[in-house]
C-alpha cells in the first residue's frame, strides 16, 4: 500500500481531501491484469504463436519481399518506427504515425480511425494495402504454399498445412497478442514500493488524475480509454468520422496507450509533436487549432514549466525494461 505520507502528498496536490479508499480505487484502475485475453476463437498454441512470430518477421508477406510487418513495428522503437509518419511500398510516405502494437490483447477498435474490429483483420489489413505491404492475398497464399518450410507450421499451428487467409491473420494476432509491457517503476510503485519513482514523478501522477485532466481518457493500466477524439491537431484528416460518416466525430482518433510513451517520439497521428512536452504544450493550450469537433475535456490547463516536468517524469515511470526480442530463422 502507498505510505501515508504519498497519500498527504497526492492530496495537497490535488486540492482535495483523498482517504485511504478513494486512494486505493485509484490505485486499483491502474492494476496490471493477471492474464493476456484470447478470443475463444482463436485461442493461444505455441505453434500458433511460432507461426505468427516467423510471419510477422517475413519480409515476403510484402509484394518488394522488402517490408514486413516489424518494418513499421519495430521491438527496438517500442514497436513503433520512430518517424512522424509511416513508409510503404515504394518508400512512399503515408499520411498517419505508425502506432505501437503494445497491449492490444486488451483493445477494442483497431487502427487510428478505429476501422477494424479485431487484431485478426487488423492483421491483413496492411498487408494488402497498396500503400503498405502492397500484397494482394489471392497472391500472398500461392506465394507462401511455395515455401516449404511453412507446411510444418501451419500444420503445427492448424492440425493441417493448408495455408489460409483466416489462418495468417489468426496466427499474426496470436503473436501480437503476446505483446505485452512489462512491469514498470510505477507499477512497483502502486504495488506498495514508495521509492519505486521520483517525488516529481508522483506529483505528475497527482497532476495526470487531477489539474492536467489527462486520466479522463488515459484510462486504466494501458492508459487508454480505446476511445476516439478531437485533440485540437492540427491536420485535415478527417479520421473516425471519415469512416463512420459522422461529421460531429470528424478528426477523431484514437487515445494511444501510455505504456513506454517516452520511446515513441513523435507524438500524434501524424506525427506533429515531437517531444513530450511539445505534447504536453497542445493540451496546455486547449488544442493547436479551435473546431467545433475537439473534445470539451480538451481546454487550457495552465500548467507552469514544473507541472510539465513533473507530468513527464511520471510518464517516464509508464516505462518498462523489457527483454530483447529475438528475430526468427525464416523457413524456406
Amino acid at each position: 500500500m502507498i505510505n501515508i505520507l504519498s497519500i498527504l502528498m497526492l492530496s495537497s496536490l490535488l486540492g482535495t481531501s483523498v482517504s485511504l479508499a478513494n486512494m486505493d480505487a485509484l490505485k486499483k484502475d491502474f492494476q496490471r491484469p493477471d492474464s493476456i485475453p484470447f478470443p475463444d476463437d482463436n485461442q493461444y498454441s505455441a505453434a500458433k504463436y511460432k507461426l505468427g512470430w516467423t510471419l510477422f518477421f517475413d519480409p515476403r508477406l510484402s509484394t518488394s519481399d522488402f517490408i514486413s510487418c516489424a518494418s513499421c513495428h519495430n521491438p527496438g522503437l517500442a514497436w513503433g518506427d520512430g518517424m512522424a509518419t509511416a513508409t510503404g511500398h515504394g518508400m512512399n510516405k503515408l499520411g498517419r504515425r505508425t502506432p505501437t502494437i503494445l497491449n492490444l490483447a486488451w483493445g477494442e477498435l483497431m487502427m487510428w480511425d478505429g476501422r477494424e474490429d479485431s487484431l485478426e483483420s487488423q492483421a491483413l489489413g496492411p498487408i494488402q494495402a497498396a500503400g503498405e505491404m502492397n500484397m494482394p492475398l489471392d497472391t500472398l497464399l500461392p506465394k507462401l504454399k511455395a515455401i516449404a518450410g511453412y507446411g510444418p507450421l501451419f500444420k503445427a499451428a492448424f492440425g493441417d498445412s493448408e495455408v489460409t487467409a483466416d489462418r495468417i491473420g489468426k496466427a499474426i494476432a496470436t503473436y501480437e497478442r503476446k505483446v505485452v509491457s512489462g512491469q514498470a517503476p510505477f507499477d512497483n510503485w502502486i504495488k506498495g514500493d514508495d521509492d519505486a519513482i521520483s517525488d516529481s514523478a508522483k506529483r505528475g501522477f497527482a497532476l495526470f488524475n487531477g489539474k492536467a485532466n489527462c486520466a479522463v481518457c488515459h484510462s486504466g493500466w494501458r492508459f487508454t480509454d480505446d476511445g476516439f477524439h478531437d485533440i485540437g491537431v492540427n491536420s485535415d484528416d478527417l479520421g473516425r468520422g471519415k469512416i463512420l460518416e459522422i461529421e460531429e466525430l470528424n478528426h477523431t482518433f484514437k487515445t494511444p496507450t501510455l505504456r513506454n510513451v517516452d520511446q515513441r517520439a513523435p507524438y500524434t497521428h501524424n506525427g506533429s509533436e515531437k517531444t513530450l512536452i511539445d505534447i504536453i504544450d497542445l493540451y496546455n493550450e486547449g488544442g493547436r487549432i479551435k473546431r467545433p469537433t475537439v473534445s470539451e475535456e480538451v481546454r487550457e490547463l495552465g500548467l507552469n514549466r514544473q507541472e510539465k516536468v513533473d507530468l513527464v517524469e511520471f510518464l517516464k515511470s509508464l516505462t518498462s525494461d523489457d527483454p530483447a526480442m529475438s528475430i526468427p530463422t525464416l523457413p524456406h
